[in-house]
């Protein structure tokens, strides 16, 4: 005859189906049990206070690598036009400073993501931030191309004062400068503004392209320093579409939007 036990509530029940309930609730018990450990393994949500640190930490490494980039820019077109190999030679070093900056700004990207786990607004700064870090680099790189240039110019008298070519580079630092004042206050009426300036880099570059044309056709003795004048125009002719490039980031952060900015 089956062994009878009782219930919680007294109801008698057999022991067959007593040990079906001892499995059941052994089974309840690991299944609590293992949904706990994987709740302890599991990454928790990052701290508000962490992220913005990290996050301001990023911005600020941004800053200062597009400083470097606008003094490199500076430092390049004042060795041109004093003919200063040192210090076209020291621009050339310094892009090794920049190229720093930039691995280190990337790598705090990388551990913000991995780390803090950032979603919606904060993936988007910092992704964006991170591709205006790559633009910056670039710029340094045209920079140092210009220096390049400048310091082969250097034994030879100027090509008419290098035509438009100090106007222009102040324009690039300056336009640099600004599309960072933008990108700080995520201000897309600002990055506009700069965006629409490019065009005056382009007119700078077209007017030495040609003036330098002219002059190298007049005379043969200009076509070696001509060449070497144009390779630099358009060295910045180039950072002026990257910092086009910056704009469309700060206009992206801004709205969610990408445009083209200089279509």
């Amino acid at each position: 005859m089956e062994q009878l036990e009782r219930d919680p509530d007294g109801a008698a029940i057999s022991e067959a189906t007593a040990d079906r309930i001892q499995i059941v609730e052994d089974q309840l018990e690991r299944i609590v049990e293992e949904s706990a450990g994987r709740a302890l393994d599991r990454p928790r949500p990052a701290s508000r206070d962490t992220l913005d640190r990290e996050e301001r930490e990023i911005k600020e490494n941004v800053l200062r690598l597009g400083s470097l980039v606008a003094d490199q820019i500076l430092d390049a077109i004042t060795a041109l036009r004093n003919h200063d190999v040192d210090a076209a030679t020291a621009v050339i070093h310094g892009d090794s400073v920049i190229n720093e900056v930039q691995r280190t700004v990337t790598g705090l990207i990388v551990r913000t993501i991995a780390t803090q786990q950032p979603v919606a607004r904060d993936l988007r700064l910092l992704l964006a931030l991170d591709h205006v870090a790559y633009e910056l680099e670039r710029i340094g790189d045209h920079a140092a191309s210009v220096a390049k240039q400048a310091r082969k110019l250097a034994p030879f008298p100027p090509l008419k004062e290098y035509v438009d070519m100090p106007r222009m580079g102040e324009l690039c630092a300056k336009l640099v400068r600004e599309v960072l004042l933008a990108l700080v206050d995520i201000n897309e009426v600002q990055a506009r503004e700069v965006a629409v300036q490019d065009d005056l880099v382009d007119e700078h570059y077209h007017r030495i392209f040609d003036e330098v044309l002219g002059l190298m056709r007049a005379d043969p003795d200009n076509v070696d320093r001509g060449a070497r004048i144009l390779f630099a125009a358009h060295y910045l002719e180039r950072i002026g579409d990257r910092v086009t490039n910056i704009a469309e980031d700060v206009v992206f952060l801004a709205t969610g939007d990408v445009e083209d900015l200089n279509p």
